[in-house]
């Protein structure tokens, strides 16, 4: 795959060199410079260099493919023009066509680089007890059955159940969701998660091509393989441009009996400006979106992008800002305020490595507050941390935590704290010396322009989708807040795909918007994908047919207009070189053109299409 990628690149600056200097050669001919100094035209350069790649691609297709395209009219038009010493008109034509493809290619050298990087996140090796001997092997080595021991901090190579011990697993890569999930005896872990506390001995039940990761893999390159590029405009039309323009030479020839007429005829009738209509419109709108932090990949995603009915989001990270965040403090204590739980809560968890912990020193450091060095430290993994603060035994932590260790946790508490979790927050309660003294609520926090941007996706008819694997509660609660009435919870990668498929299957194309190597997936098989480039998994980025570079999903409805605004001015494109291109033929079948002439009328509707296509640089996100 790199040694493709890179043969690509060096064939765009090859291709980039030759059309800079083809235009130096035909610029020297149109006015005469080295005509003396030189034996040959200098047009032949532009001939040779921008000319011989055509015909030969034209052959090709003809021989091999069957295929009768655009190009096999171009060659004719050269070879014609070279058979009547009108190497200037020979020229100009493969120098128009060559400039067209390279605009096209320099729109899509990334296709397979998101498989690369997906591939890179499974693990090399495992470690293994056999025969009572824990050893390392190789990960695709490993068997159904095997005894696997996963460290703390180690992604997991194969599906399996655990047999011993407890920890937290970070499933992000999955199910994307933020908190990391507590797992203990019995229950599944997936390979390509993170171990992110303690060790845990399990059993291997899914491995090599059968496990969760590599079967992921496997679909993103399904997804990418069926996800076909569009079909040129101009190639559907070639089979019968190529007959009109031979069948007009031919009768111009028979009529006038003049052979100059005739390949002047086809030399108008060659679709330069028709195949310049696509890639430029393209490229502006790509350069225009780029000013607003859009990354477009290809002209293929623009007009795919411009079709869509639906936008499907994941949340965390998306619609959230996928980082956890207090947003209250409870205190049930009269003698200790809502400040001071904090400052014991932040000074305990001051050497947690859990994402909870972290939120919550994070969050009260922010507030001003400082916090001394706890004595005792102990962590529980996957329930929570205790400590001794001023003297004081702090614990902070699950419910099931405190009551394990004697600090009775309320009824009245639990009502309390489940007002917050039906609207998806977290909850961990703090005790004292054996008392329970009150909780902090967590939660990942809604961009706060996330309502605006569904309102202008709606006032667009686009019908916005959620998309996400936390739970209906917090599914729900956010999409309430934002006016999202479509909500799919509890989705693993696969089922998001097969939400997505339903749709497609309908013919109402959806666009994915995500950030997770979780949705790569999904970003793959829909007919297109957004990904978010600032706080987005690398996996994801690659899988997507656009970027938004800052993060900023108020952009997204200005992408789907930019879109739609592209293809139609292609479709006028399309029709000013339609038009060109008729009143030079009928100007070249009355002698008023030659081929000189007529392949500088014929530049002029080049011109003309690349001017209109320019002024795409000027919209505005408004």
């Amino acid at each position: 795959m790199k040694q493709i990628k890179q043969w690509l690149l060096e064939e765009d600056k090859r291709n980039l060199i030759f059309v800079i200097i083809s235009g130096m050669a035909l610029v020297f001919s149109l006015f005469g410079w080295f005509e003396t100094s030189i034996p040959f035209d200098v047009s032949w350069i532009a001939v040779v260099l921008c000319g011989i790649p055509i015909i030969l691609g034209a052959i090709k297709g003809l021989v091999f493919d069957h295929d009768i395209k655009a190009d096999v009219l171009v060659s004719i038009a050269l070879i014609a023009s070279i058979y009547i010493k009108e190497y200037f008109a020979a020229g100009e034509v493969a120098f128009i066509m060559a400039i067209g493809a390279l605009l096209e290619n320099g729109t899509a050298r990334k296709a397979h680089e998101g498989i690369e990087k997906l591939i890179r996140l499974t693990p090399k090796t495992a470690r293994v007890v056999r025969d009572g001997f824990e050893t390392v092997i190789p990960s695709d080595q490993v068997v159904y059955g095997d005894t696997l021991v996963v460290l703390a901090g180690e992604t997991i190579a194969v599906d399996g159940v655990i047999l011993s011990g407890e920890t937290s697993i970070d499933q992000s890569v999955m199910t994307g969701e933020s908190l990391p999930v507590d797992k203990a005896v019995g229950d599944m872990v997936t390979s390509g998660t993170v171990n992110q506390f303690g060790t845990f001995k399990m059993k291997a039940t899914k491995v090599g091509k059968d496990s969760s990761l590599q079967r992921m893999i496997k679909l993103v390159k399904e997804a990418d393989a069926n996800k076909a590029p569009i079909i040129s405009i101009v190639d559907r039309w070639a089979t019968w441009m190529v007959w009109a323009a031979l069948a007009t030479a031919i009768i111009t020839f028979i009529v006038t009996g003049e052979i100059i007429r005739a390949v002047t005829v086809l030399v108008v009738f060659c679709p330069c400006a028709f195949i310049l209509a696509t890639p430029t419109a393209i490229m502006a709108g790509i350069g225009n979106a780029t000013k607003y932090g859009i990354i477009i990949r290809s002209g293929d995603a623009l007009e795919r992008i411009s079709k869509v009915l639906h936008i499907a989001f994941d949340k965390t990270g998306t619609l959230t800002h996928g980082k956890l965040k207090v947003i209250a403090v409870r205190s049930f204590d009269s003698n200790i305020k809502e400040e001071k739980l904090l400052y014991y809560a932040a000074s305990v968890e001051q050497r947690s490595e859990h994402p909870i912990g972290k939120a919550i020193l994070s969050y009260y450091q922010s507030q001003g507050g400082s916090i001394i060095e706890p004595q005792n430290f102990s962590l529980l993994a996957g329930q929570g941390v205790k400590a001794s603060i001023d003297d004081l035994n702090v614990v902070v932590g699950k419910a099931d935590m405190l009551n394990n260790l004697g600090i009775k946790v309320t009824e009245q508490v639990h009502e309390a704290a489940e007002s917050y979790l039906s609207e998806g927050a977290t909850t961990v309660f703090v005790g004292i010396d054996n008392i329970l003294v009150g909780f902090l609520v967590l939660s990942d926090t809604l961009r706060e322009d996330a309502p605006e941007m569904i309102t202008r996706l709606k006032d667009l008819n686009i019908d916005p989708i959620l998309l996400t694997g936390d739970n209906p509660s917090t599914a729900q609660h956010i999409a309430s807040m934002i006016g999202i009435t479509n909500v799919k919870s509890n989705l693993l990668p696969e089922d998001k795909m097969k939400v997505i498929e339903k749709y497609e299957n309908l013919d109402e194309h959806v666009c994915m918007i995500g950030d997770g190597i979780n949705d790569a997936l999904a970003l793959k098989s829909a007919y297109a994908g957004v990904a978010m480039g600032g706080i987005g998994s690398d996996i994801a980025v690659e899988a997507a047919d656009a970027v938004l570079v800052s993060d900023d999903i108020q952009r997204i409805p200005y992408l789907i207009k930019i879109s739609q605004k592209v293809m139609r001015k292609i479709t006028v494109n399309i029709i000013i070189s339609l038009v060109l291109n008729f009143v030079a033929v009928v100007l070249s079948v009355m002698g008023v053109l030659n081929p000189i002439t007529g392949a500088l009328v014929h530049n002029a509707g080049s011109v003309a299409v690349v001017i209109n296509s320019a002024l795409l640089l000027t919209s505005k996100d408004e």
